[in-house]
């Protein structure tokens, strides 16, 4: 027992390791229960347990082993540290729980196994299980088997990885045991279940009776995608919030993107890759090039059987692939091609996107071999072409294919056209670009005029595909030219087209436009989109029949309409385009004699050869007279410059004649169709006049004009062999200049550089110094427009003047060519094409290049040249590189093709010579220059092979590849590269040298790129051995990479990949991930068209041939790109970006100042919002500490490395102070000239200035309080806004400072502080400076004290926060501190209060000792203020309070209210900042809207505490309302000043002011809606209200809401200060509603929001039983009719129709809700006559055709009541009868018409009406007739009384009515008209005894009752109080002048409803002598005024003043059922017999 008794007294965890079984029971007994109490997950209970949880489950005693399984599964589902037992656990499990009898225990490692998956360890679990399956012991397999199944089912397969099970499963189903093979099976069939027949290929080789039972258990399983059940961690709050949202398509992880889950697994990567290159006969290559065909077969077959394996292994397959093509292309035995055709489709199969890179060598024999006609060897040939087309992509083979669409034979042809069609088919609108697209389309159109009609056949099938695959919009252009017939063939063709990637292409086509695609240029003008080799630019030649002209105008000279896309010109080639210009056929003289006689004055034609010289000049006259008045169509342009050209012609000696002869040429040209045989006719001349002195500038003239009409480029080329073909060098210099000049005018496009070359050649060498310098001249042009490259053509020229070339070029360098100005003017689509068309500028390079003629090399490389190469011997192999660069050299530019070259040069890339590698090298860098673009097809077999040379050793080597390597990237753009798996693989060699400086070339070019391959993830697991690689400097390098990878693939995709790592790694990686993603780049933003636009979009400043990404370089982004968080005016961005590069001069020496100029903060944008994102979301620490650790001050210098020069964060961080106080001085320089970068990076320098607060040395501190002084000085000028992430990382330690023992800092804190109240809410520093009250240190107390008080006094009660009453309670605690500073500021602030807010103070500081209450009455007493005063003084005390105001004050009024005004402007800005709230831009009302969504619930769940930040607002400005007073011209209105001033800054004071409408105090919102009010009382203010109009309303029924919601159901709250508030409510949306110009601003939504909440107020019992409120409902009753029918029509019909449906469906909803909602609409269609056409009746319809398919008629039938249906008809009736037959032409809107039974019952009641038409005349009579016939006296009675009634209900007539029923009660006093109303409601009948009894005391001469005008003091005892605020000015009505005493008498009323003092005014006497009229008696309560105004308007209007307002409110109730005397006759019949009926 003494055992026993010593292991009870030990601890748990002692106890879980004693040797005793029971001792270890027990206490897993009790660990179990300790983990079941701990609650927190991080508890560091659980660290102690840490190392035993191992223990508990391999315990040797089974009954103790279940027990310690059960501690465990507890421990690992609660432990936060539990991750780390992993695999100690599970392997635990798997040996030694698995093999045990008990099924419990087996169960409960299973349990623990998944809860480890469950707890993000599934990949370590996995390992674990699978080493499991290794055991011998049958028991431990197949319980590994299980838990693996049930992890799957549970977690899915993106949980669980299937590769590594999948890989084991065959040897499992080979097992002995029967037991592991049947859990095999269930295991095959879950994971079938997952990635269905993904599974088939790895299980092929399965034994048959097993895979036959499998395919039986397949088909069993259902059909849908599998949902996982269980969840990770992580996911798991993803599901929860899933599960709150119950939204369908929430993007969880375990939501969203379940669908997908099924095809995401491939199963070619479930397979092994297979190795099989070795496995080669030995003697292949010699076999297959053997003589018999015998052997090559089987040399074929050898390989044919290798490449069945489905998945091949990467390796250099070039040889194999070489000898299968050779076999394709020339082997004689149609049989063998066949069968190397299927090797090389096995090998593209296998081997997927690495065989890419020889699709290029294969394809073009594989097309050009399809002349072959056998079935079988076509058949091979398809699937091998299809096979290679998915490894690479149709960019890289368009050339090979484009080339072989000209070849003759047809059965090439038409197969090919079918390859194009199947290739399209797996293209989507983005794969398949317009660059692309259109040389397709050219050669296809070529095909489908082709005279075999299976060519034909083939090339619609290739283009119907297209236009399926990118939408017609692309694909007209190109399709201009074709013929109806064709056109229809080709979209029939379209129509039968199956995508593989379903019909997504099409949908992404338009938005596709938009999208930069590398290789083409912003279309503009002139300058067409160009392709390789294909000058397709529409000529603005005279081009007749154009058939893209614009249907809209006539066409403008029937040019092509788009800018060299849309034209018909666009597909075609420079042939093409001459064909399609205007031919004309040269005409002989005499028919041009008698064309131009009959357009020519008879004397002009005699006259032309003259000998005097004045006849000439006379005819001349006349000829011009004549062609300025010709019209162009008659102008007979030929024949015309013939006669010009007749004898004189060019050889005219009298200047002026020859003047005016060229003045012609230039006019017909400008003015005719004037052709190019025209041209031909007067070009020599015009080049010989061209230098002539007088005449020069009008041939140049004449030849631009020419040049306009037949295209600058065939004009030019004219030209300049004309100019050179003569000897005159004036002339030839004459010419470059015009050329230099039109190159400008006209844009480059279409140019032959060759042929200009040549020229410019021969002019350089011309010994006439004039013609050499325009020769450079026009270089220097062509330069701007081709760039460096046109060096090259100039490089054997003399030194001399090649220095005189270069000298030009450098002029030039920089400057960007000029936009066009001519040749647009044609294509009339102008901007809006070029804009879609808009790739970026900088891709514009690539097209000039194109220009340029490019050689033809393939056949200079001769298998000698290459055999030389590869030769054993160096220098032979030295040799033959050198003739390579010489070949290139003498070449300049090259085409593509360069034969065998690439296989030669990439042999030599790994030469064990270094010298020939770099010679290499070299080469590779001419040749990316010499083939431009085109270099692209070369990437994957020679630029890859460069990468690895970046791998050499020597440094020489590696400098030279890089070059190299960007050389081709800066020709390719980015994609190549990173497309496939090349340069992972080339990561992936664990060479430093080659990781360091691959890294580092990704580094620099992956910011620069807007988007990136999808296979760019492919490298991260490299990346991140990277980050681990034992060399420093790779580490470096991938980190600094990090971020950019991060920047494209996302930081979820970038943690995903961690998942593969160690545990250990993967901590490290993430921590990095952490790092990099703060300081992760914005990716580039395209270049908006606003900056492509002045480049004209014809031609960038530089041709590089740089594809566009490249050049995007990342600073230039930064510096244009403003800071979003800034609302600046736009001239001071600009401003500051130009003084960003000046530096203020430092004292720092020259030597430092090189490297210290440009801007010392980098904008990044985004960069603040990524920071607070991960603040928030805390991957990074929270700025929160007592004194700044290490791990802040790291974090601070990485998260400002990206943003801060790197010299200057040197200073900042420091060791030395001296430093710090330097970069002080820096920023302080840099402060102005750097606001953007200063304020992007403002939370940073907060955070930094913090820091500088903790240190010891005061000059730091005082240099960084004077900067902070500038630094909130600068903001407030800017308008920022504090964040809160900025405020609460910076205030409190600034608040640290008030309590430093040395005067001038604390003074400096102080002013900081005040200076803050302008950049971030009083209310909001409030809590920050009532924290600082807490301090220990005294001083802190007695200042943050201080701080409070002028907080209070300054800007009011409401900054007390959290409310008033505890605010002041805390500040109260520190009457009795012990120290006497404390005390006095304590009892200081207490008293501000006081002064401000009265005796109210007492209340709310509640309970005070009696030492602390005398000792502060006494201070009151002292003060000896008086409330009244408390505003005025409050400023003098404070003045540096508004010392940042003067720089405004030209906005305010001068004299006597100086300070008042300033004080306004406090006001303000507080109002601004505060209405701006967090938004950057104060007008922005969205951001309103926002702020009432968030409070929404706070202010309804709010009972009665003050919200609002400034409820004062009126406080301020109501003292101000006394000025106007003082300008002594009572005929000016007087308006508070504030609205005067607002007109700078109205947005955000309106802001400001509806928010407070909202507002769930109600005094504030009372306040703000009587400012509103005075607003839309006045004219020439109301429109100060235009765009605020939603959000006011939004205010109105939130706040309606609020109140039925919460002030309702308030006991403690008075129902009159609710009635109040409804009336002011309502009072106000009256004053709204009747300016109709505002009311039609309300949308929709809005007003269904407002119906909704006036209805429910009309329906509130409680109101009811208010002593006035039916006065309430009748007023809403009133306005509801305003609402009706001065809102926009058809945003209120939508609204109701909305509505209703709305509340039919609700269940909670009641039918008099719904009810009164109809009565609104048959209001509606009541007024439908007079707005049917102001109404969008599409939109209606549309609303009405969801109301029915939401309520089909059978659904309606079964409402309780008939009305819903009786309206919807009655709705439609009126509709139908108003619009007749064209009712059926609005339902545009309605995607689905048979949705509803809309178009249907339209149709039936078109079809009624018409019925009706026919018949209605005999109708009628009959019915007159029976009408005589029942003759009864009662009958007419009723129709007599019906027609009365029917006029009363009627707008116009109804004083009429009422007058003849109190005639007709007179004349009948026992006549009955109580069945006529008690159908209406109960207000139309007391509507109508009021009438009556209004008439009866006009007639009986009791006069009227007392109108509104004056309110005269007994009415107060006779009627409901009334609301004053909603009509115009009391006495204006009259038309009479209005002296001040009335507004002031107003102004009092308003004083004292705000419970101001009146007796203010008293001090100012100017005003008393004023008041010269006696002014109305102040009411009772003034408010009583304000809210019963609208009884007395009623009352007032009902005696004939307004009678149409009367009737709006009879109509109010909705509910009087006669109608206008439009209505319907067969309606008032019905409605007649009903009367008649009910009678009865």
């Amino acid at each position: 027992m003494g055992d026993d008794s010593e292991w009870l007294k030990l601890p748990v965890d002692q106890k879980c390791e004693h040797k005793l079984w029971k001792a270890r029971l027990s206490g897993y007994e009790e660990a179990l229960k300790i983990f079941q109490k701990i609650k927190d997950e991080k508890s560091p209970e659980w660290s102690k347990f840490l190392g035993l949880i191992k223990k508990f489950v391999t315990d040797s005693n089974a009954v103790v082993q279940l027990k310690g399984l059960e501690a465990a599964l507890v421990y690992v589902e609660n432990a936060h540290v539990a991750g780390k037992t992993t695999g100690e656990v599970v392997s635990g499990v798997v040996s030694k729980v698995f093999n045990q009898p008990k099924v419990k225990a087996k169960e409960l490692g299973i349990e623990i196994c998944l809860m480890y998956i469950e707890i993000e360890k599934g990949e370590a679990v996995q390992e674990e299980l699978l080493k499991g399956l290794d055991n011998k012991n049958p028991k431990i397999i197949v319980a590994c088997i299980e838990t693996l199944r049930k992890a799957l089912s549970e977690f899915g397969s993106k949980i669980i990885l299937l590769k590594p099970i999948i890989k084991v499963l065959p040897k499992l189903f080979e097992s002995r045991e029967k037991a592991v093979r049947d859990e095999a099976k269930l295991i095959a069939v879950e994971i079938y279940r997952w990635i269905r027949d993904a599974l088939r290929p790895p299980l092929q080789n399965i034994n048959s009776v097993q895979l036959k039972e499998l395919e039986e258990e397949w088909v069993k399983l259902p059909v849908g995608a599998p949902k996982p059940t269980r969840f990770l961690r992580s996911q798991q709050e993803l599901e929860a919030k899933l599960e709150q949202q119950q939204s369908a398509g929430g993007d969880a992880e375990g939501g969203g993107d379940d669908g997908d889950e099924v095809p995401q697994i491939d199963a070619y990567e479930l397979l092994e890759a297979v190795e099989i290159l070795s496995k080669l006969p030995k003697d292949f290559y010699d076999k297959i090039e053997a003589k018999k065909w015998q052997e090559r077969k089987e040399a074929l077959e050898a390989v044919e059987a290798l490449v069945k394996n489905p998945k091949l292994e990467a390796g250099d397959y070039a040889d194999l692939v070489k000898a299968l093509k050779k076999v394709v292309g020339k082997d004689t035995n149609v049989m063998l091609v066949a069968l190397a055709a299927k090797c090389l489709t096995g090998l593209a199969v296998g081997l997927r996107k690495k065989f890419g890179q020889y699709a290029g060598h294969v394809v073009p024999t594989i097309l050009e071999k399809f002349k072959e006609k056998k079935p079988q060897v076509v058949q091979a040939l398809q699937e091998a072409i299809d096979a290679i087309f998915l490894t690479t992509t149709l960019q890289n083979i368009s050339e090979d294919v484009l080339a072989v669409m000209d070849n003759k034979n047809p059965t090439i042809k038409q197969q090919t056209s079918l390859f194009i069609a199947r290739s399209f088919r797996h293209c989507t609108a983005s794969t398949l670009p317009k660059s692309l697209l259109k040389p397709f389309c050219a050669a296809l159109l070529k095909h489908i005029n082709d005279s075999a009609p299976e060519v034909r056949d083939a090339a619609f099938e290739a283009l119907g595909t297209a236009l399926k695959v990118v939408g017609e919009k692309a694909v007209n252009p190109f399709l201009a030219d074709v013929d109806k017939l064709k056109l229809d063939k080709i979209k029939e063709c379209s129509e039968k087209v199956e995508l593989v990637h379903g019909k997504k292409a099409g949908l992404a086509a338009d938005k596709k436009e938009l999208k930069p695609v590398p290789g083409r240029t912003a279309a503009s003008g002139a300058a067409g989109d160009k392709d390789t080799k294909d000058v397709s630019v529409p000529k603005p030649g005279p081009l007749k029949k154009a058939p893209t002209a614009k249907a809209g105008g006539p066409p403008k000279k029937g040019k092509p309409t788009a800018p060299g896309i849309t034209g018909s010109t666009g597909t075609k080639n420079k042939k093409g385009l001459e064909t399609k210009e205007i031919v004309e056929p040269e005409l002989s003289i005499e028919v041009c004699e008698e064309k131009a006689s009959a357009v020519l004055p008879a004397t002009c034609i005699q006259l032309l050869d003259s000998s005097n010289w004045k006849e000439r000049l006379a005819c001349m006259e006349e000829f011009q007279k004549a062609v300025e008045l010709m019209d162009r169509t008659e102008m007979p342009c030929q024949a015309l410059v013939r006669m010009l050209a007749k004898k004189p012609g060019w050889k005219e000696t009298n200047f002026q004649v020859m003047q005016m002869k060229l003045h012609i040429v230039a006019l017909i040209a400008q003015k005719g169709n004037f052709s190019k045989t025209s041209a031909q006719i007067v070009l020599d001349g015009l080049v010989d006049k061209i230098g002539d002195v007088k005449c020069g500038n009008h041939a140049k003239e004449a030849m631009t004009a020419m040049a306009e009409a037949c295209m600058l480029p065939w004009t030019a080329e004219q030209v300049m062999s004309t100019a050179f073909s003569q000897k005159n060098p004036k002339n030839q210099s004459e010419t470059l200049n015009w050329l230099s000049n039109a190159i400008k005018e006209f844009g480059f496009s279409g140019l032959n550089v060759k042929a200009f070359i040549s020229n410019v050649k021969t002019a350089l060498a011309a010994t006439n110094p004039a013609v050499r310098t325009s020769a450079i001249t026009l270089l220097g042009v062509m330069y701007l427009y081709v760039g460096p490259s046109l060096r090259m053509f100039f490089e054997d020229e003399k030194p001399a003047l090649l220095s005189q070339i270069d000298a030009e070029f450098e002029k030039m360098q920089g400057q960007t060519p000029p936009a066009p100005t001519r040749g647009i003017s044609k294509h009339s689509t102008g901007g809006t094409d070029e804009a879609e068309d808009g790739d970026e500028p900088d891709d514009g390079g690539n097209d000039v290049v194109d220009l340029l003629p490019r050689t033809e090399i393939s056949d200079k490389i001769t298998s000698e040249l290459v055999s030389k190469i590869g030769d054993k011997n160096w220098k032979i192999r030295k040799e033959g590189l050198d003739e390579v660069a010489g070949i290139i050299n003498e070449a300049k530019f090259i085409q593509p093709n360069i034969g065998e070259l690439p296989t030669a040069l990439k042999g030599r890339l790994n030469d064990s010579n270094k010298i020939l590698v770099q010679q290499t090298l070299n080469i590779l860098q001419q040749l990316a220059v010499a083939m431009g673009p085109n270099i692209k097809q070369h990437v994957k077999n020679l630029g890859i092979p460069i990468i690895t040379v970046l791998g050499d050793s020597k440094n020489n080597v590696r400098a030279a590849a890089l070059a190299t390597v960007n050389a081709w990237a800066e020709q390719t753009g980015m994609k190549e590269w990173l497309e496939g798996e090349d340069l992972s693989e080339e990561l992936k060699k664990e060479n430093p040298f080659l990781r360091q400086e691959l890294l580092g070339w990704l580094a620099e070019k992956l910011p620069t790129l807007r988007s990136t391959p999808t296979d760019l993830i492919l490298c991260v697991p490299h990346l991140y051995s990277c980050l681990e690689d034992r060399n420093g400097d790779v580490r470096k390098k991938a980190q600094d990479a990090l971020p950019f990878f991060m920047m494209h693939l996302g930081y979820e995709k970038m943690a995903k990949a961690t998942g593969k790592l160690k545990p250990t790694s993967k901590d490290q990686v993430l921590a990095m991930l952490e790092k990099a993603k703060a300081n992760m780049p914005a990716k580039p933003t395209a270049p908006t068209k606003a900056t492509s636009k002045p480049m004209g979009g014809a031609a960038p400043a530089r041709f590089q041939p740089t594809s566009a990404p490249v050049e995007d370089s990342v600073s230039s982004t930064v510096e244009t790109k403003p800071d979003p968080k800034k609302t600046k005016v736009p001239g001071v961005s600009s401003k500051a970006k130009s003084t960003q590069g000046k530096k203020a001069p430092g004292k720092t020496s020259l030597k430092e100042d090189e490297d210290k100029s440009g801007p010392i903060f980098i904008v990044v944008p985004n960069g603040k919002e990524q920071r607070m994102k991960d603040e928030k979301g805390l991957k990074v620490l929270k700025w929160n500490f007592t004194t700044p650790r290490d791990e802040y001050i790291e974090q601070l210098k990485t998260q400002m490395s990206s943003c801060v020069a790197k010299w200057l964060q040197d200073e900042m961080f420091h060791s030395d102070f001296q430093h710090h106080n330097k970069a002080l001085a820096v920023m302080v320089d840099h402060l102005e000239s750097e606001k953007e970068g200063v304020i992007g990076c403002l939370d940073l320098i907060l955070k930094w200035l913090t820091l500088r607060f903790f240190d010891t040395n005061t000059s730091v501190l005082m240099k960084a309080l004077e900067y902070l002084k500038l630094l909130f000085t600068l903001l407030s000028e800017e308008e920022y806004h504090l964040t809160e992430n900025e405020a609460s990382s910076f205030i409190p330690y600034l608040i640290l400072k008030v309590g430093e023992p040395k005067d001038v800092i604390r003074k400096d804190v102080r002013a900081i502080l005040n200076r803050m109240c302008l950049v971030y809410p009083a209310s909001k520093l409030f809590p920050f400076v009532m924290e600082g009250t807490k301090s220990k240190n005294s001083k802190q107390r007695a200042e943050c004290l201080e701080e409070l008080g002028c907080l209070v006094e300054s800007y009011g009660m409401n900054v007390c926060q959290p409310t008033p009453g505890k605010a002041l309670k805390e500040i109260a605690v520190h009457i009795g501190d012990r120290d006497n500073a404390v005390r006095n500021a304590a009892l200081n602030t207490i008293v501000t209060v006081y002064n401000v807010h009265g005796d109210q103070v007492f209340k709310l500081i509640g309970n005070l000792s009696e030492k602390d209450m005398s000792m502060l009455e006494e201070r009151i007493k002292r003060s000896a203020k008086r409330p009244s005063s408390a505003p005025m003084k409050q400023l003098e005390e404070k003045p540096q309070r508004n010392q940042n105001m003067t720089s405004n004050a030209s906005m305010l009024r001068k004299g006597p209210a100086e300070d008042m005004s300033s004080k306004l402007k406090i006001m303000y800005r507080t109002y601004r900042i505060q209405a701006r709230g967090m938004s950057g831009h104060p007008e922005a009302t969205q951001m309103v809207h926002r702020e009432f969504q968030l409070d929404l619930d706070e202010i309804e769940n709010d009972n009665g505490t003050v919200r609002c930040e400034m409820p004062e607002l009126v406080q301020h400005k109501l003292d101000d309302i006394f000025e106007p007073v003082l300008i002594p011209e009572p005929k000016i209105r007087a308006v508070s000043p504030h609205f005067d001033d607002m007109h700078s800054n109205t947005a955000s004071t309106i802001n400001f002011i509806i928010s407070q409408v909202a507002s769930g105090d109600i005094n504030a919102s009372i306040q703000a809606l009587t400012q509103i009010d005075e607003v839309l009382r006045q004219e020439d203010k109301a429109e100060a209200m235009s765009g605020h109009i939603d959000q006011f309303l939004i205010a109105t029924f939130m706040q309606l809401r609020l109140i039925y919601n919460t002030h309702m159901a308030d006991e403690k709250l008075e129902k009159d200060e609710i009635i109040k508030l409804y009336s002011c409510i309502i009072g106000n949306m009256i004053s709204l509603f009747q300016i109709e110009s505002l009311a039609r601003e309300a949308s929709t939504g809005v007003l269904k929001d407002l119906m909704h909440g006036l209805i429910t107020l009309m329906l509130d019992s409680r109101i009811e039983d208010l002593e006035e409120g039916q006065q309430v409902i009748r007023s809403v009753n009133l306005l509801v009719v305003k609402v009706l029918e001065k809102s926009d029509q058809t945003n209120i019909l939508s609204a109701l129709l909305v509505l209703l449906q709305d509340s039919l469906l609700a269940t909670a909803s009641s039918p008099k809700f719904s009810e009164l909602v109809m009565k609104c609409l048959w209001r509606m269609v009541r007024l439908l006559p007079d707005t049917i056409n102001s109404i969008n009746l599409d939109r209606i319809l549309l609303d009405i055709h969801i109301f029915m398919k939401v309520f089909p008629k059978e659904k309606l039938k079964q409402c309780k009541s008939e009305f819903p249906i009786r309206t919807l008809k009655t709705l439609l009736h009126t509709l139908c009868k108003l619009k007749g037959p064209k009712i059926l032409d609005h339902l545009t809107m309605i995607d689905n018409k048979n949705e509803s039974e809309l178009e249907a019952h339209l149709c039936r009641m078109m079809k009624h009406s018409m019925d009706q038409a026919g018949s209605k005349s005999e109708k009628e009579t009959e019915k007159g007739a029976s009408r005589i016939d029942e003759k009864s006296s009662k009958a007419k009675v009723n129709d007599f009384l019906a027609e009365i009634f029917k006029k009363i209900g009627s707008k116009e007539n109804t004083k009429e009515g009422l007058a003849e029923l109190y005639e007709y009660k007179k004349k009948y006093s026992d006549a009955d008209i109580e069945p006529f109303l008690k159908n209406s409601s109960q207000f139309f009948q007391s509507y109508v005894e009021r009438g009556l009894r209004v008439i009866e005391m006009e007639r009986e001469g009791k006069g009227r009752l007392p109108t509104s005008t004056g309110i005269s003091p007994q009415m107060e005892v006779t009627c409901v109080p009334a609301p004053t605020s909603t009509m115009s000015s009391i006495g204006n009505t009259n038309g009479e002048e209005v002296g001040p005493s009335v507004y002031l008498e107003r102004l009092k009323i308003l004083r004292q409803r705000c419970g101001l003092d009146n007796t203010k005014q008293d001090d100012r006497p100017p005003l008393t002598s004023l008041l010269s009229k006696p002014t109305v008696p102040p009411v009772a309560s003034s408010t009583d005024m304000l809210h019963s105004k609208l009884f007395q308007l009623r009352e007032s209007r009902e005696q004939h003043q307004h009678p149409e307002l009367d009737s709006n409110q009879t109509h109010s109730a909705g509910t009087v059922t006669s109608s206008s005397t439009t209505t319907n006759i067969d309606d008032l019949k019905k409605r007649l017999e009903r009367i008649k009926s009910s009678r009865k």
